[in-house]
């Protein structure tokens, strides 16, 4: 059902005020002009008032129109407030990324509203497939892949590159394959693959991750450190999952001449601009995005188990 708002106006003016003159002369209209708006609607919604020697007494239509103009009047300033280009205004920003980068992003997204409450943060791990079908749907303001997108509907700029590591128990000591053989292997999900990438490089001519001995498994990569702290494999992992892992000194990790890197890609829909809150969102992350890897490194002293060439 769609009211005229002219009579929505008139509605509230006249109950606001009690009195036909007074509504009358606040809109600058005619009183008969009030009593046809009250009129036109009530004939769609039945009576919404009943006259009194004093002024008007609502009916629980009336009630109920009162609620309904109260709902409207907050649905257009919602409206308003997703449309606004301010950073001063209010909303939600939606964030989806691998695991890995994922790890060190989370509490810079939680520091931030802490900064800025008016701005709810809604943060998601997924893999690269996930996070450009949802930035595509728009269900996520921003994204994080591993691959840049060649689709025309998302524009990529780089974020962050990402090493590769290899990680082994901190006592552990690594000079060959066989070595990595007696740990045994962490494995997670698309870890060959990952693995792989850093292992050909370190000992060439390998039999392969496949050929390893799995010591344990976590579809949550945030957990695959903790496999390696309690010495019960190494595994291969991005930089930042073991740069947030909590017991650093309990985990080293192997030098492997060269590094195997990824390029991190922050996406979001082209054809649109992104909302003020979100542009800063960015910003603010592309500020302090390297500072926790500095400091882990620094601070925290991680082993670094050297090997023999």
């Amino acid at each position: 059902m769609m009211l005229n708002p002219q009579w929505l106006r008139t509605f509230l003016a006249l109950v606001e005020l009690g009195n036909f003159t007074r509504a009358a002369a606040r809109l600058d209209l005619t009183q008969a002009a009030v009593s046809q708006h009250l009129r036109h609607l009530e004939d769609e919604l039945g009576l919404l008032v009943i006259r009194r020697p004093r002024g008007i007494e609502l009916t629980p239509a009336g009630h109920a129109l009162i609620d309904y103009c109260e709902e409207m009047e907050r649905a257009d300033k919602r409206l308003a407030s997703r449309l606004s280009d301010s950073e001063d205004e209010p909303g939600e920003i939606g964030l989806i990324t691998p695991g890995s980068i994922g790890l060190v992003l989370f509490p810079l997204l939680l520091d931030l509203q802490q900064q800025r409450p008016e701005w709810k943060m809604r943060h998601r791990f997924a893999p690269d497939s996930e996070v450009l079908e949802s930035v595509l749907q728009s269900r996520y303001d921003l994204g994080i892949v591993a691959l840049r997108p060649d689709d025309p509907r998302l524009a990529a700029s780089k974020f962050i590159e990402e090493p590769l590591e290899l990680v082994v128990p901190a006592n552990a000591d690594v000079h060959d394959w066989s070595d990595l053989e007696r740990l045994g292997f962490i494995d997670y999900p698309e870890a060959h693959v990952t693995a792989s990438r850093l292992l050909s490089r370190r000992f060439p001519g390998n039999p392969g991750v496949a050929s390893l001995r799995r010591q344990g498994f976590s579809n949550q990569i945030s957990l695959i450190p903790e496999f390696v702290a309690r010495g019960l494999g190494f595994t291969v992992i991005p930089r930042y999952a073991r740069i947030a892992f909590g017991k650093p000194e309990a985990v080293g990790v192997v030098e492997c001449g060269a590094p195997v890197v990824d390029t991190l890609w922050l996406i979001h829909r082209a054809e649109w601009p992104l909302p003020a809150r979100c542009v800063r969102t960015v910003e603010y992350l592309r500020e302090r995005v390297g500072v926790p890897a500095m400091k882990a490194d620094t601070k925290r002293k991680r082993p670094v188990v050297k090997t023999r060439r």
